[in-house]
This record gives C-alpha cells, structure tokens and sequence, in this order.
C-alpha cells in the first residue's frame, strides 16, 4: 500500500446551518456538492479549499458529544497553514472568533494557535 495524499477530514456537527457558516463564510471553503440524505435525516456537505477537496461535513440528528480538547485521545485537531498568522489572527478578531495567543513551537521556531469550530472542535493555524 502506497498512500498517496489525505483525501478528507470528516466532521460531524451538531448545528449545521452554524458549522456551514462557519466553514465557508469564516474559513472560507467553496461548496463542491451538498446532499440532503432523507432515510438519515442528515446532511452531507463536500467543502473545498484552493479548488480542492477536503472536509466532508455532516449533521446527524442529537450527535452525542466528546471530549474534544487538543490533548484528548483520538483526532486532536486539524490544522491550517498560514502565511501570515498576526493577520489571520486578526481576521478572526473581526469575526469575533477566539482563538489562543500566538505560541512558538519549539522545534521549528515557527508560529502557530488554536481556535474552535461551532462544536468546539481545535483548529490550529500554523504560520508557513
């Protein structure tokens, strides 16, 4: 087996018009495909970044919630590059987004912070 890229991250949220907003309005995904799966009562939305694909976002009636914080065990959290992390940061600020303070990681001296999604799930910015 040769992996070759990571095709997606699957999310499930909670509220989906809010995570939808969230994920294209904030962040700014393009949709590529949205499905309204009736039998499940659940959506299916295929987001896209720079034209290509890479989060397929889901509602489920009543998902049941998990610990989600960075140093939970399971997926800890995606993570973003940026080119300039001060003007994300500040791009968040005018979206009344928290988010952490700029921290440094210490093996590559590089710049990088946390904020969440509409369910509280870590979303880490890392200066390129």
């Amino acid at each position: 087996m040769q992996l070759q890229s990571v095709h997606h991250i699957a999310i499930i949220c909670s509220n989906y018009e809010a995570s939808k907003a969230f994920y294209t309005d904030i962040l700014g995904f393009s949709i590529k495909n949205e499905v309204y799966r009736k039998d499940r009562d659940s959506y299916k939305l295929d987001l896209a970044l720079n034209n290509q694909y890479k989060i397929e976002l889901f509602s489920f009636p009543n998902p049941p919630k998990r610990v989600s914080q960075p140093e939970a065990a399971g997926l800890r959290h995606i993570a973003f590059g940026v080119k300039n992390l001060e003007e994300s940061l500040q791009y968040l600020d005018s979206k009344n987004i928290t988010h952490e303070g700029v921290r440094i990681d210490p093996f590559t001296n590089k710049k990088f912070t946390f904020f969440n999604d509409p369910d509280n799930l870590p979303i880490e910015l890392y200066e390129l």
